[in-house]
Parts: C-alpha cells; sequence; structure tokens
C-alpha cells in the first residue's frame, strides 16, 4: 500500500538487478492479484478468472505479459497469448489486468528495457525485515546515545 494516496501498489523488481517499478492499481485488481498470490479459489470464477476460462477455451494460452510503455504517468501493458504453439496474439492491457492473468497462468511478467529505464527506481524498496530491525534499534535507543553537536535556544 501506497500509505500517503492509500492505494495498492504493485512492485516489480528486475532480477539480479537493483532496479523496482513501482505501479499504482486499484483495489479490486489488487484483490484479484493477492487472490491468485495466495491460490484462493472463490466459490464462482471473478472476472480474471472467467477471462482465463475463456482464453484457454478458444485453445489458447496466457504465454506471458509485458509492460510495454508508460505515457504521462500511465502505464501500458500487453497480454499475449499464444495459439497453437505457432501464433502469438497481442492484446492491450492495463498492467494490473495483465499481471492478474499472468499468475492465473503461471506466464512471465515481463518489463521492457526502455519502461525500465524511462520510470524505474535505482534502488529496492524497504523490505520488512528492514523495517523490523529499525524498530528493534530504536526500542535499545538510551538518551546517552546522543551527544548534541549544537545547542538550540527556544524563545518565547
Amino acid at each position: 500500500m501506497d500509505m500517503s494516496l492509500k492505494t495498492p501498489v504493485i512492485v516489480l523488481e528486475k532480477k539480479g538487478a537493483e532496479k523496482t517499478l513501482l505501479i499504482g492499481i486499484g483495489l479490486l485488481e489488487a484483490q484479484a492479484i493477492a487472490f491468485a498470490l495466495e491460490n484462493i479459489e472463490p466459490p464462482r470464477p471473478l472476472t480474471h478468472d472467467l477471462a482465463k476460462l475463456l482464453i484457454e477455451k478458444l485453445n489458447d494460452k496466457g504465454d506471458r505479459v509485458a509492460a510495454s510503455d508508460s505515457l504521462n504517468g500511465t502505464f501500458h501493458a500487453r497480454i499475449l497469448l499464444r495459439r497453437d504453439d505457432v501464433k502469438t496474439i497481442q492484446i492491450d492491457s492495463r498492467p494490473s489486468d495483465a499481471i492478474a492473468l499472468a499468475l492465473r497462468f503461471d506466464a512471465p511478467i515481463l518489463i521492457g528495457g526502455r519502461v525500465l529505464n524511462k520510470v524505474a527506481l535505482g534502488t529496492k524498496p524497504i523490505r520488512n525485515e528492514e523495517v523490523e530491525d529499525f524498530k528493534k534499534r530504536l526500542k535499545n535507543l538510551r538518551p546517552e546515545y546522543f551527544t548534541p553537536s549544537h545547542s538550540i535556544l527556544v524563545h518565547d
């Protein structure tokens, strides 16, 4: 969650590199992605489950998804389907929908180099372990650990 905007965020990291891509998404898309990550099967198919079923009934396979561009802060993606293991079909998509489908097909999520170089952050976000370590250190701090480097005078 991006706490300042109160919105879910997808964090994509490039394997073997210190580049991270953050994509803001809607609550419903976040739920669809969370369900796929946690292997939660609703009693009836949700939208992304239905899309997967339709694709499979048409004898297609979710091959991969790609974040293809970022224009004015809006990400664009493509869903790539494979028909009969020969023909590739590309469909424009929002990244969150493409990722929700990729997870259901167990398909790779790709980020174009141009997109990554254009909008990626140079460092990884802070991990939960780092936050917990920082909290532990704060609990053990004592006033005597701090020595003032200069005095601050407060006037009424």
